[in-house]
């Protein structure tokens, strides 16, 4: 009997022993999750069954929520789509279906992206957005793809905008814009802008011709008057032809290239002697670092209207008694490559030319989203004599480190400058191009200032898959990134 109440106290001991341990965690519990209310005195288990109560009305909240959200993401009239961290498609809205033409799409059995949309785009989107842990931003030209092979059929491309969103767990959500009707409406306004061009020129033509007529007709006291409509009249023709040779551009982007054999150093002397009268009255020298001979493969008449531009730009905002300074070097594997360059680019060399002007560098406040679009002028109030930052922009960031370009000196010149200077009876100790030379100068048009030089160099540029990027020098002044593939595919 003595062991059987020994044996019960011991029981009843440990039961007491295991509640009241269990009673200080429902206790620590209540404290962590702030459930007691110290004007109800109620017991722990009170307290407890309305944690579960409200945790019950906290889930159907969310579970609300969450399907408001999905009934508003069906309904936006953008894409949307998720994948998991294996590139599985999890939730795609209709607009996204309806812009990647995804046929019989089931959420319950996620599928691999890559199989129902063959867009290469669109998965190194995904791929850098969770590479990168943050929103990434690419736009492509979608052409769908048959994914039935026994019924092939010819669907319609059409541009596209995406918007990569890292989420928990690897999976990134993208939102997809249909971009048509802007690339409609562009087309629209480059057609339209064409065709007043084209209108304007011959009357500007012949107010030209009269003006020039009445320039020498006319007393003193006019003469200035007659002179200074003149100059407004070939500023308005300049400005009209660089709007048709924009527009040319623009129709002949996807025309082959008059591709020569261009000796790159001849074609920057060439192009700076166009300028010299203009750079003359500025006591401004280019200063010229590089091989004394490289050849590319390109359009001469369009690269050496690259050179122009840029120049142009650079003595416009340089400082009188500076130089400008052109620094070429031959690289390899650019990074980064564009996706619609050539097949090789990956291995062939590229020639990557450097301009620095003189002048004060890029203003902070400028917007640098809409430089290279036409018209844009970082500050419409400038006119061609002043001096200040200009504006110029790249849809890339630049990838040269700023310590890999140093200020020209005459012994980092010495090698060139051998080269150029019999060619313009100069010393080799002197590492500039201002002096007349047998190479043939091209007739030059100063610019019009309304913006459109920047669009024209963005444009053949592109034309020959290149890049063009801009910055501030760390020594000062604006400096110009061009990358161009040494041979065109």
């Amino acid at each position: 009997m003595f062991l059987f109440f020994l044996g019960l106290s011991i029981g009843l001991l440990a039961l007491l022993l295991y509640r009241a341990r269990l009673m200080a965690k429902l206790a620590q519990l209540t404290r962590a999750y702030q459930l007691s209310d110290p004007n109800l005195n109620l017991s722990l288990t009170s307290q407890i069954t309305r944690m579960m109560q409200r945790s019950h009305v906290r889930c159907d909240r969310l579970r609300q929520n969450v399907t408001d959200l999905q009934h508003i993401i069906d309904a936006l009239p953008i894409g949307y789509l998720q994948v998991d961290d294996e590139n599985q498609l999890t939730w795609c809205n209709p607009q996204a279906l309806q812009l990647l033409e995804i046929e019989n799409f089931d959420s319950s059995s996620p599928r691999l992206l890559l199989e129902i949309v063959r867009s290469y785009d669109l998965d190194a989107l995904i791929d850098r957005a969770r590479h990168k842990q943050k929103s990434c931003m690419r736009e492509w030209v979608f052409n769908p793809v048959s994914v039935d092979v026994a019924n092939v059929q010819v669907k319609q491309s059409r541009p596209l905008r995406g918007y990569a969103f890292p989420l928990q767990e690897d999976c990134v959500a993208v939102i997809l814009e249909n971009r048509e009707e802007a690339t409609l409406l562009a087309q629209q306004r480059d057609r339209w802008t064409s065709d007043v061009a084209h209108e304007l020129r011959t009357p500007l033509t012949s107010i030209r011709l009269v003006a020039e007529m009445l320039q020498y007709r006319v007393d003193e006291d006019s003469r200035q008057w007659v002179d200074r409509l003149l100059k407004e009249v070939i500023r308005l023709s300049t400005l009209v032809q660089e709007i048709l040779d924009l527009s040319q551009l623009e129709a002949s982007k996807n025309r082959p290239l008059k591709l020569s054999r261009i000796d790159l150093p001849q074609l920057i002397q060439s192009a700076w002697l166009s300028l010299e009268p203009i750079s003359r009255t500025k006591g401004i020298d280019l200063r010229y670092q590089g091989p004394e001979r490289l050849i590319l493969e390109g359009d001469e008449n369009r690269l050496h209207r690259v050179l122009i531009n840029l120049l142009d730009n650079g003595i416009k905002y340089t400082i009188p008694d500076r130089p400008i300074r052109i620094t070429v070097n031959v690289i390899q594997n650019p990074v980064p490559t564009p996706t619609w360059g050539p097949a090789n680019a990956t291995t062939m060399p590229w020639v990557q030319v450097d301009i620095i002007d003189g002048g004060l560098g890029f203003p902070a406040e400028i917007d640098l989203s809409v430089v290279f679009e036409r018209f844009y002028r970082a500050d419409p109030s400038r006119t061609r004599q002043s001096v200040g930052p200009h504006g110029l922009y790249s849809a890339q960031p630049s990838t040269l480190q700023p310590s890999t370009l140093q200020p020209s000196t005459p012994s980092s010149l010495s090698s060139a400058s051998e080269a150029i200077a019999p060619t313009l009876g100069q010393s080799s100790n002197t590492p500039s191009y201002s002096s007349p030379s047998r190479l043939e100068v091209q007739p030059f048009q100063p610019s019009s200032g309304s913006g459109l030089g920047l669009a024209i160099v963005r444009q053949i540029v592109e034309m020959h898959h290149g890049t063009v990027t801009a910055q501030n020098h760390p020594d000062g002044g604006a400096w110009i990134q061009i990358k161009l593939p040494q041979k065109q595919s």
